[in-house]
């Protein structure tokens, strides 16, 4: 964490902190949903719910929201993540290393291309 040295500083941090919050929380048109159960974290969600956070903050998504739950049921297969775009049927990907994540997020939430090599099968 930087070091605050002034009010401006505080400011300039609270708002990135709120502009985080804000990914995880709004409605929009794209929600990422991570499974953060143990068997996720201990696989390496966490990482994989940073690589998210990062494209979007990179991109500037505004229509694009990340949400944690529990565990998927899915242990051979985490970290789990599922991709849901306005009313179409979710899409679930499994063992979404942060480098995965990248590629869902430039083929299928970017370009509308399901990822195939990682999609589970429902």
């Amino acid at each position: 964490m930087p070091a605050i040295k002034s009010l401006e500083d505080l400011k300039k941090i609270r708002e990135a902190a709120l502009q985080k919050r804000d990914i995880k929380t709004t409605n929009a048109r794209v929600q990422i949903v991570i499974g953060m159960g143990t068997p996720g974290i201990a696989a390496g969600a966490r990482d994989t719910l940073k690589e998210f956070l990062s494209i979007i903050e990179e991109q500037g998504l505004t229509d694009v929201t990340v949400r944690q739950t529990g565990n998927f049921g899915l242990d051979s297969m985490e970290p789990v993540v599922q991709v849901i775009i306005e009313d179409n049927a979710p899409v679930t990907y499994g063992k979404v290393t942060p480098y995965a994540a990248r590629q869902i997020m430039e083929q299928h939430i970017l370009n509308g291309a399901v990822l195939q090599a990682h999609v589970i099968p429902s």
